[in-house]
């Protein structure tokens, strides 16, 4: 039975264009130790690549070499494979949440994902120096940018995102790109109204009942 990276590096020929077919060939490599392992930490891979004769440490010097390639990025990899899952909700309704998360208090990540059934599938992310979960709509827009290409056409998407997204250029964004949204805010968030008036959320809110 031919090993499972070979499969994978089969399939994925189909739709990954790499600059070098040699990237397709370690892409494939990791991705089946990484299927197999479970794990991302890439000690853990090692195992899974018996068809190689090689020490541990070359090992780790190729995937250090993989990862930190300027020329092998999501774009060529990830996007093309997203796309081909995604083609499956042309035209239907899919929910998007928008998320940070801080990581070792120095580093945040923040991500766009589609919510399907119990899980959720990464369409876009990025990782900056920042300190806090609470990011500005320039440090996200790219990420938007991408989630939005990578989608099918014709999409009804909906945007759910938590306290830190009230940001009008995010407001204004969502509404150039025709996609609904649920943004959580605290009930003394002061808004502008398209006559000019200004209220608080809970003001806004309607009666019970």
């Amino acid at each position: 039975m031919p090993l499972l990276y070979r499969q994978l590096q089969d399939q994925l020929r189909q739709w990954v264009e790499p600059k070098d077919q040699r990237h397709l060939q370690g892409f494939a490599e990791m991705l089946a130790a990484i299927l197999q392992s479970s794990s991302a930490c890439m000690g853990q891979w090692i195992p899974y690549l018996s068809h190689r004769d090689c020490q541990a440490r070359a090992h780790l010097e190729r995937f250090s070499y993989f990862l930190h390639n300027r020329q092998i990025g999501a774009e060529q990899f990830y996007e093309p494979m997203l796309q081909q899952v995604l083609a499956a909700f042309a035209g239907e309704s899919v929910l998007l949440t928008l998320d940070t998360s801080v990581l070792w208090d120095q580093f945040c990540l923040i991500a766009v994902c589609l919510v399907w059934g119990r899980r959720s599938i990464t369409l876009a992310q990025t990782v900056i120096e920042h300190g806090s979960a609470s990011v500005g709509f320039n440090q996200y827009q790219s990420v938007l940018d991408c989630a939005q290409r990578v989608l099918p056409p014709q999409c009804q998407v909906t945007l759910l995102a938590d306290r830190g997204f009230e940001h009008s250029k995010l407001i204004h964004w969502l509404r150039q790109h025709h996609w609904s949204w649920a943004i959580r805010a605290k009930s003394d968030l002061n808004i502008t109204l398209s006559n000019g008036a200004t209220q608080s959320v809970a003001q806004l809110l309607p009666p019970e009942g």
